[in-house]
Order: structure tokens, then sequence, then C-alpha cells
């Protein structure tokens, strides 16, 4: 059974004004709905998408020719969930995003999967998620990055939300220095005194506790986990994921 509800739809010129007790996402590949989030009203469109927390008082009017891709993400067992944390992030409040082209093409794509393959709606809906979460991260990382005082110090919760948003790439040290106004010297040097560990090994721990979550909590296959903390193959994930966690994490799975 989903744990995800995830349909594509066209929202009629019927105006619906409601609640509900579960998170949901609103993305569309084409056509116009209006929607108000506690009435604040935007106009829905492939350039515009939105989140509505669980509770959140919203009302709609389609045009009657949009195509519209509703997930919505249900509380019960959410702590469960590998995810939890990101999803806690996305749903904190009620908001309107921009869309970028890239996850545009995304959902399109996924929407015609989704119409495919109903058994696989967890793996789109995770995914689709994921994508969402690190485009608005991306986003508000670039805007704290202009604010003088936010990169006065070593922001260690700062620091672990980009690494969070880029564990399927490579990172340096020298990027998390200057995200922090260091030379990477004395930003190795102040990490090392703040946490205990190199910034590397700090990074390479954070990488294999995602992955512990994703290998207890998802089907993806361990060579897609791989990919997505960063590992090359899943041969170095694996013996990684040995030296951190007593066990390889096939048997982890088990």
């Amino acid at each position: 059974m989903s744990f995800f509800s995830l349909q594509t739809c066209t929202l009629g010129r019927q105006h619906v004004a409601h609640e509900h007790a579960y998170h949901q996402l609103i993305l569309a590949s084409s056509g116009t709905t209006e929607l108000a989030l506690e009435h604040r009203g935007q106009r829905i469109t492939r350039e515009l998408g939105c989140l509505i927390p669980t509770a959140c008082h919203h009302e709609y009017l389609g045009d009657g020719r949009n195509q519209t891709l509703v997930l919505d993400v249900p509380l019960a067992k959410l702590e469960r969930l590998a995810c939890a944390d990101e999803l806690q992030r996305l749903f904190e409040r009620p908001r309107f995003f921009a869309v970028s082209p890239q996850l545009q093409q995304l959902t399109v794509s996924l929407m015609a999967q989704a119409e495919q393959a109903p058994a696989l709606h967890d793996e789109i809906a995770t995914l689709l998620l994921r994508a969402l979460y690190l485009q608005l991260h991306d986003q508000e990382l670039k805007r704290a990055e202009t604010t003088p005082q936010a990169r006065s110090r070593l922001d260690l919760v700062r620091l672990d939300a980009w690494i969070d948003a880029h564990l399927d790439a490579a990172i340096r040290v020298e990027t998390l220095a200057e995200l922090c106004a260091l030379s990477p010297g004395h930003f190795h040097a102040c990490f090392r005194e703040a946490t205990g560990l190199t910034p590397l090994t700090y990074v390479q721990r954070r990488r294999l506790d995602h992955a512990r979550g994703l290998v207890a909590g998802s089907q993806l296959s361990l060579g897609h986990i791989a990919g997505l903390v960063g590992f090359r193959d899943q041969g170095s994930f694996t013996r990684a994921y040995r030296r951190r966690f007593g066990e390889a994490p096939s048997r982890a799975r088990r």
C-alpha cells in the first residue's frame, strides 16, 4: 500500500473551499488554477506551485483545461520516513513558490510515469519532494549568501542545510569555507575545534546517516541510494557503510 497519495487531474470551474488533515503539494503542467492560501491568492501555472500544510484553509477554482499534479502527504507514521525532516521543512508554512525549468521538466515526466505505474507512486512522490526541497533550499541559501551577517561566522545549522542539499554532488572544503567567508585553513581549524571532526569526515557521516534512513525506509535500490548520497558506485558505498555502522546495507535491509 502506498504511503503517499499521488494523482493527476483537471481542476474544474467549481469553487472549492476547505482544509484537510494532511499536507498537500500542487504543481501544474498546463493551464491555470486560481488558488488562495489563508486568503492570499495566486494563480497556479507551470511557473508557480504551492505547498499547503495540514489544517491550512485554502480555496481554488480551475480553468477546466489544466493538467494538475496533486500530492497528499499523510501525517500518520510520517516520522518513520527517511525524508521526514525534509518534509517538515517543506510544509512548515503555507507558501507559493517559483517552479524552476528543471522542476517543470521533472513534473511533466513524473506525471506521465505516475499514470503508467501506480505501483511506483511512493518512489515518484519521494523523488519529486526531494527535487523540490533541493530547489527551495538552494534558493534560500543563495539569498543568505548575500547577507554579510550570515557569512560572518561558522554556522553549523546553515552548513548542515547546504550539505544536505548537495549530498549527491562533490563537496569541497573550499566551498564550505567560502560559505562562512573564511579561508580554507582557518575554516578547517574552526570546524575541527567545533565538531571534533575534519570537514570531509563530517560530510561523509552526513551522507551515510542519510543513506541509513533510505536503506531502512525506502525500496530504492542500493545503487540508487549510493548515487543520491554522493558515492561513485555501490561498492565504495557498501564499504563506507560497513565501516560506519558495522554491517553492510544489504544486511541492514533484511
